[in-house]
């Protein structure tokens, strides 16, 4: 009688593994998270050891170890070196995740067609060679010294990876790949762990700086348990909307450099595009004179952006005013409506309110209340605001305006753009005169209704 294969219960959240199927995960809290699948095979104890040589290492005095730092390696795109702190370390694993069509696989293929002078292996699980042929010939580039691997097994990747010894390898994708020592199909918990295992081994080993590609679930996650993003040494994550043209790749993760980073790039016919210069594409692109604008200056990690926020109050037609936000926290609106009714006497209650962030964003930052405010206003007295105006503020429940994180950064963005006046708290600290803008402080919304709408 067949003996039926032990199974156990994977969470696909962090990867926990229970025997038994349970509604909510024990480890990370997750509810319906935790799925079927075999079982690994218990290896012989010291095999594991054996297999990689633990064995033959012996711990060495820290101050014995030379961690000189080792010389990066520019990937040729100058926002990708950027974010991820200089360019690559040696040895480093990078997982870049993003949702289908946002152009992962778009931006691995251009890397190598950017740095010729790379050797450079491109291992695809997903395309056939004569389909990753098409995509270079389309996004152009030297591809003179990139060579195109189609297998999945991640034993067969790494042999042909140690005979070639490449400058640089890319997997695309972690979801397609599979080892032959796990019983579960490709893209299973077991099966992305292992392979990710194997590539960080030979990452660390050989010192080939690896980039991984990711799949997202429909919940934003990177797919695969959560161990993926503790394994790898740099995670990346593309955003951005199909339809639009931009993409925003965010650090989520980084061990050799700063987390608070992003990099713009346009999607066109012959690939992505660097906007070194994000602002430009968010500011006003109207005529002048429109009421209902104001610009805010913000900051996404530790880059400055200026955008137009924009606003429309009109009487409501029906008895409940309509608060409507894109890309703003529509709680957060509510409130500032309150704090301009109760604290500087301007009945909105009655009236509809709608606010949008230009550009698609979505904006966090604080420092975007203040042109909130602004815009509001704007509109409802239909009063323009000047064009060579800005905002940076918070607001608070009392109605005063309180300072936000690297003022200078802002108000040097805002003059290096053309901006003449920017409007900040009168608590905050300008180290300097910047040339060309003049800073004008208020102290809370009152005194910056009389300084901007006299």
């Amino acid at each position: 009688m067949a003996t039926k294969a032990k199974t156990v219960f994977y969470c696909t959240s962090c990867g926990n593994e229970s025997p038994k199927w349970m509604g909510r995960c024990p480890a990370c809290g997750e509810w319906n998270t935790m799925k079927e699948a075999p079982a690994e095979p218990k290896k012989a104890a010291g095999g594991a050891s054996r297999a990689v040589g633990i064995s033959e290492r012996r711990p060495q005095q820290l101050r014995e170890i030379d961690y000189s730092q080792d010389a990066r390696i520019s990937l040729g795109l100058g926002e990708v070196d950027r974010i991820l702190g200089g360019g690559m370390v040696p040895g480093s694993l990078v997982l870049i995740g993003g949702e289908p069509g946002i152009g992962k696989s778009t931006l691995s293929l251009q890397i190598p067609l950017s740095c010729s002078n790379l050797r450079t292996l491109y291992v695809t699980g997903e395309e056939s060679a004569k389909q990753v042929g098409m995509r270079a010939k389309r996004l152009g580039g030297d591809d003179s010294n990139c060579s195109i691997f189609c297998e999945t097994l991640i034993g067969t990747v790494i042999e042909e990876a140690r005979a070639m010894m490449p400058d640089l390898m890319i997997v695309d994708s972690v979801q397609t790949m599979y080892t032959d020592t796990v019983e579960s199909a490709p893209g299973s918990v077991s099966q992305i762990k292992e392979v990710a295992a194997a590539l960080l081994r030979f990452a660390k080993e050989s010192g080939v700086p690896v980039i991984l590609i990711g799949h997202i679930t429909k919940d934003g996650f990177i797919a695969g348990p959560k161990i993926l993003e503790h394994i790898v040494d740099v995670v990346l994550q593309f955003e951005g909307e199909n339809r639009g043209s931009y993409r925003i790749l965010r650090s989520i993760k980084n061990r050799f450099g700063s987390t608070a980073e992003l990099a713009v790039f346009e999607m066109t016919g012959t690939g992505l595009r660097e906007v070194a210069n994000p602002s430009e594409l968010l500011i006003p692109m109207h005529e002048q004179g429109l009421s209902g604008t104001a610009i805010a200056a913000m900051l996404d990690g530790t880059r400055p952006l200026l955008f137009e926020v924009q606003a429309l109050v009109s009487s409501a037609v029906y008895g409940t005013a309509q608060r409507s936000a894109t890309g703003f926290d529509a709680r957060r609106l509510n409130m500032l409506l309150a704090v301009l009714e109760k604290r500087a006497g301007f009945h909105l209650s009655a009236k509809d309110v709608f606010l949008n962030m230009a550009g698609g964003l979505k904006v966090s930052d604080p420092a975007v209340d203040l042109a909130v405010i602004c815009a509001v206003l704007s509109s409802n007295f239909d009063f323009a605001i000047p064009a060579d105006v800005c905002f940076a503020g918070e607001v608070g429940l009392s109605g005063e305006i309180r300072p936000v994180g690297q003022i200078e950064r802002r108000v040097q963005e805002a003059a290096r753009l053309g901006f003449k006046r920017i409007f900040v708290s009168s608590f905050s600290k300008v180290e300097g005169k910047p040339e060309g803008i003049r800073v004008v402080k208020v102290a809370d919304v009152p005194a910056l209704v009389k300084a901007l709408f006299k």
